[in-house]
């Protein structure tokens, strides 16, 4: 066989071994989230559902001068995402955060 053979041969076993790979971890996580998706459904919890990463309590949306945040009705945080960002962007930059981080307790 010459060495061009072998290059080529060798190229394509390659080739081979890396997509035998790619299968094998895309069939294990494939098999983990489906794992996921049944103990979210057996436990009744929705996967839109977002929680607390601190204490696990389901996050509540509340409306703050037509930005809705995710909030953690333990206090442990708030969640925006980039479109809310831009929102609160556009205001005033001290006076919307100044009323939400020292508004009133519900």
């Amino acid at each position: 066989m010459a060495n061009d053979e072998r290059d080529r041969f060798g190229d394509k076993l390659r080739q081979k071994e890396k997509a035998d790979e790619d299968r094998f971890f895309a069939e294990r996580d494939k098999a983990a989230l489906e794992k996921l998706r049944q103990q979210g459904s057996a436990s009744g919890v929705e996967h839109a559902e977002m929680c607390c990463p601190k204490c696990g309590e389901r996050l509540v949306n509340v409306d703050e001068h037509g930005v809705t945040v995710a909030e953690c009705p333990a206090g442990h945080g708030l969640w925006v995402d980039h479109h809310q960002l831009e929102t609160i962007a556009k205001r005033e930059r001290d006076s919307w955060l100044g009323r939400f981080f020292y508004r009133p307790k519900r």
